[in-house]
């Protein structure tokens, strides 16, 4: 599928017609069809991405098909984002424009972002409350500034053996 159509199909968990509307080409079919088309593009706009509308997601970089798949997952119109490693792969240039697109992911539209990540330069410079978890198990919440300085935090994920 082109980048269009991912955006596209991601919408049609509402698509407000059934199996004889899409059969028969009715109004009803095509009226929705073409707002779904529309707030695609939109979307594709938004994110940047209107250049690659008819291409296809593997030919583009990896930076680029990782602001796609934000890009169709927030077609969906979720209260919630779950984000799972979206800096991984990524290089510093990647990770910085990721930040950035985060943030304005947050300003921007309704949604709540959860996101599971590595990088903790991604998720000091992101998140307002973090959860660190240790085989399992809770090790600390609270603040950056907080895991920052968590002594169990810094044992377990840089290793000081003096605490």
């Amino acid at each position: 599928m082109t980048v269009l159509d991912n955006i596209r199909v991601a919408q049609h968990h509402r698509l407000g017609y059934g199996f004889f509307d899409s059969l028969l080409r009715t109004r009803r079919y095509q009226t929705r069809e073409s707002e779904i088309t529309r707030e695609a593009h939109e979307l594709l706009q938004v994110f940047g991405l209107s250049a690659f509308a008819d291409e296809y997601p593997r030919n583009l970089p990896y930076g680029t098909q990782r602001k796609l798949e934000i890009a169709r997952a927030l077609s969906t119109h979720p209260s919630l984002l779950l984000l799972d490693e979206p800096a991984a792969g990524l290089n510093a240039v990647n990770i910085k424009e990721l930040i950035g697109l985060i943030r304005w992911i947050h300003e921007t539209f309704p949604v709540t972002i959860w996101m599971i990540e590595h990088h903790m330069d991604v998720v000091m410079e992101l998140c307002s409350r973090i959860k660190v978890i240790d085989f399992g198990q809770t090790l600390a919440e609270g603040s950056p500034e907080q895991i920052r300085t968590n002594p169990a935090v810094i044992s377990a994920y840089l290793g000081d053996d003096t605490l």
